[in-house]
């Protein structure tokens, strides 16, 4: 697969070198070749070219970012290229990419440089594949960066969700090697643990994980045979959906066991992992939220760490990603500011360090992670294939809010 991935690419760059994609490769978006990393004329300028032309473009640069961390960068940015002043606007991921849209439809661009994750392939196949953004590979940061992360767009960092338990509760180490112990009843359909999340059906990133479970059905099959010894029964009834929804299918399993679950769904992280602190042995309780959330436990006092390692695999790699905006003001100081932000052309620009704490990993392999204390594939965590994902997510999606409606213990 990546043997035919990497023809794919050198087809794509050679067919951009002969279009004459000089002017950044703004071109619409062919889906069966532009996965990335495909290189341009700004790909191998230096900093120092890029400074040269960000100001003569009038040296102002809007970035639209999705984290509050990406204004700490603001000063240190123009400190390092004087001249030059940055803007930063922190927003939500949906307000971000409306207003990215919005200005592209009214001829008015004045973003050019936007920050977001994308978890389910939406950003690619929607706002990317649609012109609104585009991808900036600057060549020599780029051979740092396994080639798999820069298929769908070119990344700042690293991210999952885990769950969490309680580490007073099961001084031993975590109580589950598998995600069919999560939803683990016994005889009398009495719940092993409370469970604590997010409201899946409205959560991108967790959804996206269920969907993926889907797209590897085999593997949830041999994982729950590995956990329990014996094959997996197939009870959900499909049979209530406009779509095909794959028969025996141990992701399709999964999720409708999971929705019927008895959970409490809270929508602020810090209060999830609060939960689980609060719990006991003799009530024991797992909490689904993202890494970073490892914070409270150093901050807080919390008894909490991170399940890794879960059978089939524990989460997915989720990347932030940094887009140029198409048809920018400003493209030569939006791809200067990106190189910075990911670390220049040596890893020591300074524009990682707002970004690098516990439950974030770097993506450049010259980058050395002293603050987490596993390498992320060392978790369990593996890298998505957004495009099998972004078939499947909205059956995913509409399963789940359909058999949630019907849990007895939900409402």
């Amino acid at each position: 697969m990546k043997k035919v991935l990497a023809l794919t690419m050198a087809l794509a760059m050679a067919l951009c070198m002969l279009a004459g994609c000089s002017n950044g490769g703004e071109t619409d978006l062919d889906l069966n070749t532009d996965y990335g990393p495909i290189y341009d004329d700004y790909s191998y300028m230096t900093d120092e070219e890029l400074y040269e032309l960000a100001l003569e473009e009038g040296g102002e640069i809007t970035v639209y970012a999705t984290s509050s961390k990406m204004l700490k960068a603001e000063e240190a940015f123009e400190e390092a290229f004087p001249g030059l002043d940055v803007t930063i606007l922190d927003m939500d991921q949906d307000e971000v990419l409306e207003k990215c849209k919005l200005e592209a439809n009214a001829g008015n661009v004045v973003g050019d440089v936007l920050q977001a994750k994308d978890v389910n392939g939406a950003v690619f196949y929607e706002f990317y594949a649609d012109g609104y953004c585009s991808a900036f590979y600057p060549a020599d940061i780029c051979e740092y960066i396994d080639e798999d992360l820069l298929l769908y767009g070119y990344p700042l960092y690293a991210s999952q969700s885990f769950w969490y338990y309680n580490t007073e509760a099961f001084p031993d180490g975590q109580p589950i090697s598998s995600w069919w112990e999560i939803i683990e009843t016994d005889e009398d359909g009495n719940q092993k643990y409370r469970l604590f999340t997010k409201e899946i059906g409205t959560e991108t990133a967790y959804l996206s994980l269920l969907a993926s479970f889907i797209v590897n059905a085999d593997e949830m099959e041999q994982s729950y045979k590995d956990t329990y010894g014996t094959d997996l029964e197939y009870t959900y009834d499909a049979s209530a959906f406009d779509f095909d929804v794959p028969e025996n299918n141990a992701g399709v399993e999964f999720l409708w066991r999971f929705s019927q679950m008895k959970m409490t769904f809270i929508g602020d992280g810090d209060e999830l992992v609060l939960a689980v602190h609060n719990s006991t042995a003799d009530d024991p309780a797992l909490a689904l939220a993202s890494a970073g959330k490892i914070g409270n436990r150093d901050e807080s006092g919390y008894n909490i760490a991170w399940c890794t390692n879960l059978t089939p695999y524990t989460g997915l790699e989720n990347c932030e990603y940094m887009y140029v905006v198409n048809d920018c003001p400003h493209p030569a100081g939006a791809r200067l500011f990106i190189r910075y932000i990911t670390g220049g052309s040596d890893g020591e620009s300074g524009g990682l360090k707002p970004f690098s704490k516990e439950g974030n990993w770097p993506v450049r392999s010259d980058v050395e992670d002293n603050w987490n204390p596993v390498e992320l594939a060392d978790t369990g965590a593996v890298e998505p294939d957004l495009e099998a994902i972004y078939s499947e997510y909205t059956h995913a999606q509409n399963m789940w809010t359909y058999w949630l409606n019907k849990n007895p213990n939900i409402g």
